[in-house]
């Protein structure tokens, strides 16, 4: 269930089919020849952003090399592809802040002969705002599928986001008791708070860890409070079962109102951990990254009822789901993966000797 991003054209819309193949890092770097330069908003990004750029930076890494990859921020970027003179410059991030203009690193970047290229890890949340960014790239990524069809660009593409052997990894320690039936971590957003009202009743007299901006006010297991990266980890190594409830925040996205139409990064995040995660499936998209053995969903109460019989009282089956879902996120849903999905992209279509 590898994800492969095929081209837009105006009569088509992008799809996920699985990949037959796996071209090698080794093979897919031998098409460049210069550095990679990783650009993100600097001091406007945001705390989520910047660990997503921190874990593509990795994925960058692991197919190019250390030296290979160089990181800056919006304020410096200009001047270092003057010096650096990168193959690459691959932007990333939210395009939504009018002071986050990516024109002029663009223009040094073409002058320089450099391929320029945007992953928006924020789609589709910011689409109303992405004629910021259609007339300055060579290539755009969406993390979204559904929001590709939204560019008036001739080079637009899928590309999920992922997770990152170096961040997100851990070795299941069976040997770790888990005293947490139920555990989430994320903000209390209106529709997340929806989810939880429906599946209240099959919660109670459960062992309750619920913790984010905004979830108090449902009593006792739900907390305010934030956590740092090392402490949810800890959590899903402690959990039997970890809820994963997408995220629908708008910032622009009033012209369309398009919906997300594929996992956000936690979900892999968390699997890449060693995380049991039920998913909360709004739409059938889950479907083309994990089979139902690696990440069971649910829709309704009873639907979640029915997978807390199941697996709360059976600690093999929970073993043996996590085991799947980390066996196939480390398989084709890795920074790496994306970032050679990227050059495969680049080559086909002329963008890469």
């Amino acid at each position: 269930m590898a994800v492969k991003a095929t081209k837009k054209k105006a009569s088509t819309k992008v799809s996920i089919t699985p990949k037959k193949t796996a071209p090698t890092a080794k093979v897919i770097s031998q098409g460049i020849s210069g550095k990679v330069m990783v650009c993100s908003g600097g001091r406007y990004e945001s705390q989520a952003n910047a660990q997503i750029r921190e874990a593509i930076m990795s994925g960058w890494e692991s197919v190019l090399g250390e030296g290979n990859v160089i990181s800056t921020n919006i304020a410096g970027a200009a001047a270092a592809i003057e010096y650096i003179k990168p193959k690459i410059v691959f932007s990333i991030g939210s395009y939504l802040p009018e002071s986050t203009y990516f024109g002029e690193v663009c223009q040094k970047a073409k002058a320089v002969g450099a391929t320029t290229i945007f992953w928006a890890t924020e789609d589709p949340y910011e689409q109303d705002a992405n004629y910021r960014i259609t007339d300055d790239f060579d290539v755009i990524f969406s993390c979204d599928r559904w929001g590709t069809n939204f560019y008036d660009h001739p080079h637009v593409h899928f590309l999920p986001l992922a997770a990152c052997e170096k961040l997100h990894y851990r070795p299941i320690d069976e040997t770790i008791e888990k005293n947490i039936d139920v555990m989430f971590c994320g903000v209390a957003f209106g529709s997340r708070k929806d989810v939880m009202r429906s599946i209240h009743p099959a919660l109670s007299d459960l062992n309750l860890k619920i913790v984010g901006p905004g979830w108090g006010e449902f009593g006792i297991g739900f907390s305010d409070a934030r956590i740092e990266k090392d402490q949810l980890v800890e959590l899903y190594q402690r959990s039997k079962i970890v809820l994963n409830l997408g995220r629908s925040l708008h910032f622009e996205n009033k012209r369309f109102i398009i919906m997300p139409s594929n996992p956000g990064p936690r979900t892999f995040e968390a699997a890449a951990a060693g995380a049991m995660q039920l998913f909360h499936e709004d739409n059938y998209a889950i479907h083309d990254f994990y089979e139902r053995d690696e990440l069971p969903v649910f829709s309704t109460c009873y639907d979640f009822k029915q997978l807390l019989d199941k697996y709360l009282n059976n600690p093999e089956l929970i073993l043996e789901t996590a085991k799947k879902a980390q066996a196939r996120t480390l398989k084709d849903h890795t920074y790496s993966k994306r970032i050679e999905t990227v050059l495969e992209i680049l080559k086909r279509d002329g963008f890469l000797d």
